[in-house]
């Protein structure tokens, strides 16, 4: 697979991320576009599973705050533009919490 095709597969679900994860790893000549997709697309499912966690348990406690059930967009908003940005293949963080993600999960490199 080429670089542009593994930098998008890094944000499709946490299978897509791995096979993209372990391609990176084979080949010779390391792609900083992969490397940073891969921690970007690794961020936003973090942080996604985060506050899917922390929204069913608030609107568990108390149901009139189920309007707060529509940050999910928001996630899947921010998720559109990282694939956008791997397709297009620019190194541009995800906008709002890209930035979280910069210089961390070092696991990656």
């Amino acid at each position: 697979m080429n670089n542009k095709t593994l930098s998008i597969l890094s944000y499709v679900t946490i299978i897509g991320w791995i096979v993209a994860f372990v391609q990176s790893k084979d080949a010779s000549p390391k792609s900083d576009l992969v490397t940073y997709h891969l921690k970007q697309g690794f961020g936003i499912f973090l942080f996604s599973l985060v506050v899917n966690i922390l929204l069913s348990v608030i609107v568990t406690i108390v149901p009139s705050l189920y309007f707060l059930s529509y940050i999910g967009y928001v996630i899947f908003i921010l998720w559109i533009f990282g694939i956008i940005n791997a397709a297009n293949e620019q190194k541009k963080p995800i906008p709002v919490i890209g930035q979280m993600f910069e210089g961390r999960f070092n696991f990656i490199n």
